[in-house]
C-alpha cells in the first residue's frame, strides 16, 4: 500500500477510534487515556531504538544519528512552544499535568462552561495536528526504505492516536458539540500525518545521508514525545504502577513487530 495513503489511514482511523470511544463511554476517560498512552509510548520507544536509530547509524554513522535525534527533539519542543503560546499556557510550561487538558497544552482555558470547553478542544486539535507531522515523517522515511517497517510504524502511530482522539473529543462533546461532528472533526485532524509522510518520502529519497537523517529526526521527535510527554503525563494521570506495566508491554509488542 502506498505509504502516503497508509499515513492518512493511520492518522484518521486512530484519531477517529479515540473519538468513538469517548462518545460511547463518556468524557471521563483519563484512566483509559493513561493506559493507551503508556502502551503506545512503549511501542514507540521500542521501534525507535530497535529500528530507526540503528538504520540511521548503518546508513550514515553515529554523528548523523546523534545530530538527527537532537534536531527531532528540538523540533517537537518548538512545536510545543507554539502550542503553548496559542493556548496561553506558558505558566504551566515544564510542569506535569493531571488531566488530558494539561497534556495537550490547553490547561487554563477550561473553566467548566461549554464555550470554554469547545475552545479547549479546538486548541487541543491544533496541538495534535502539529504533533502528527513528525510522526508522519517517521512513516514516510521508513516506508520509502522498507514497506514492512513503514507498516509497523503506521500501526504504532494509529495506536498512539487513539488516546489523542479520546482526549481531544472529550471537551468538544462536553461543550455541546454533537458526537458525530466531534468524531468527524477529530478524525480529520489525523490527516496531518500526511504532511510529515510526504516530507519523509521526499527527504529520504534524495540520498542515503538524507534517509539516515530523516530516520534520526523522526526518532528524536518520537523519543522526546515518549519520555518528555507521554510517559510522565501518563503516570501523573494514573498514580499507580499500571502505566509502567503497560509501557513494558508496549516495548515487548514493539520488539515483536520489528521481528515479523
Amino acid at each position: 500500500m502506498n505509504i502516503i495513503l497508509l499515513s492518512l489511514l493511520a492518522g484518521v482511523i486512530g484519531m477517529g477510534l479515540g473519538g468513538i470511544i469517548t462518545a460511547i463511554f463518556g468524557t471521563r476517560t483519563d484512566t483509559m487515556i493513561s493506559i493507551f498512552l503508556s502502551l503506545a509510548g512503549g511501542v514507540m520507544a521500542s521501534i525507535v531504538l530497535i529500528e530507526l536509530v540503528p538504520e540511521a547509524i548503518e546508513y550514515s554513522g553515529v554523528a548523523t544519528a546523534v545530530a538527527g535525534l537532537i534536531i527531532g527533539a528540538l523540533m517537537v519542543m518548538l512545536l510545543n512552544v507554539v502550542a503553548d503560546k496559542i493556548s496561553n499556557s506558558q505558566k504551566t510550561k515544564g510542569k506535569l499535568h493531571d488531566s488530558y487538558a494539561g497534556f495537550f497544552h490547553s490547561e487554563g482555558v477550561i473553566d467548566g462552561n461549554k464555550k470554554s470547553m469547545i475552545r479547549s478542544g479546538m486548541i487541543m486539535l491544533f496541538a495534535i495536528a502539529l504533533h502528527n507531522i513528525p510522526e508522519g515523517l517517521a512513516m514516510g522515511a521508513a516506508g520509502y526504505h522498507d514497506a514492512a517497517l513503514g507498516m509497523t510504524i503506521a500501526l504504532m502511530i494509529a495506536l498512539h492516536n487513539i488516546p489523542e482522539g479520546m482526549a481531544v473529543s472529550a471537551p468538544l462533546i462536553s461543550g455541546g458539540m454533537s458526537k458525530i461532528k466531534a468524531i468527524v472533526l477529530v478524525a480529520l485532524v489525523g490527516a496531518t500525518t500526511v504532511i510529515g509522510a510526504v516530507a519523509g518520502v521526499l527527504i529520504g529519497g534524495i540520498s542515503y545521508f538524507t534517509l539516515a537523517l530523516s530516520f534520526a529526526i523522526a526518532g528524536g521527535a518520537m523519543l522526546y514525545v515518549v519520555f518528555g510527554e507521554i510517559l510522565p503525563h501518563s503516570i501523573a494521570t494514573n498514580k499507580s504502577k499500571v502505566p509502567a506495566v503497560f509501557a513494558l508491554v508496549g516495548i515487548v509488542i514493539g520488539l515483536i513487530f520489528t521481528q515479523i
